[in-house]
């Protein structure tokens, strides 16, 4: 049975976002997908929790994305696995056009959209102990040390994660940016009820697609660090 209180959780100031929404035109193919595809995949934001079997019409597991941003991986790692069901959070129109597309191209019934800010989402929509994973692909760092409060990575927003995850659930996380790799792996171990599944830093995931933001930072020389840790 779900825990759905939220007394016991540190309010997160709703003032201080993790994103910031940034300029991009959509490709008229990206605005035509957006057009006809988002009533039928994208989720709208409630403030009431969602029923994941009136979605997907299955008790099939959960996965939850924060931050797809051109869905590259998103809609491989779902066709890959049509026994899991996903769910992708954007704020980034233009991402949202193009995952929506790539749905309608592969014929995807296990991937859906929300098109809000996540911690708005994981406190309001998903009941406590009902995801069964987060992937969490190269958001951004925020490098200047006036802005760390803005990192997803880190507490009390991590408390929230784990809140939200199943017993057993995992959260899988994907950085080219080695201070905040490091920045989230201790945040992460102080977040009650997370364990890690190895000793430090996770060794690839094999399973896992590239994303143009891997891309980039590979191009810049950048070191893939992977975290993964798991619900006791």
């Amino acid at each position: 049975m779900n825990d759905d209180s939220n007394d016991s959780l540190p309010l997160i100031k709703r003032e201080v976002k993790t994103y910031v929404l940034r300029a991009g035109r959509m490709t008229a193919a990206q605005e035509k997908a957006y057009k006809e595809l988002a009533p039928v995949y994208c989720i709208p934001f409630e403030n009431k929790r969602i029923n994941f079997v009136d979605i997907f019409g299955n008790t099939n597991p959960i996965i939850v994305e924060i931050g797809f941003g051109m869905g590259d991986a998103t809609w491989q790692i779902a066709k890959a696995n049509p026994n899991i069901n996903y769910i992708g959070i954007e704020v980034h129109t233009p991402g949202v056009g193009k995952l929506l597309s790539e749905i309608q191209k592969n014929e995807l019934k296990n991937l859906y959209i929300i098109e809000y800010d996540a911690m708005e989402v994981l406190q309001n929509m998903f009941g406590d102990n009902s995801i069964n994973g987060f992937h969490i692909f190269f958001p951004d760092p925020w490098p200047k040390k006036k802005h760390h409060k803005r990192r997803m990575l880190q507490r009390p927003r991590t408390d929230l994660l784990a809140k939200k995850l199943s017993a057993g659930g995992y959260l899988y996380f994907v950085t080219d940016w080695l201070e905040y790799a490091e920045f989230a792996l201790e945040q992460l171990t102080d977040t009650p009820g997370l364990k890690n599944k190895y000793e430090g830093f996770a060794e690839p995931q094999l399973w896992r697609n590239q994303t143009k933001f891997e891309r980039k930072g590979m191009a810049a020389d950048r070191v893939i660090t992977e975290i993964f840790f798991e619900k006791k």
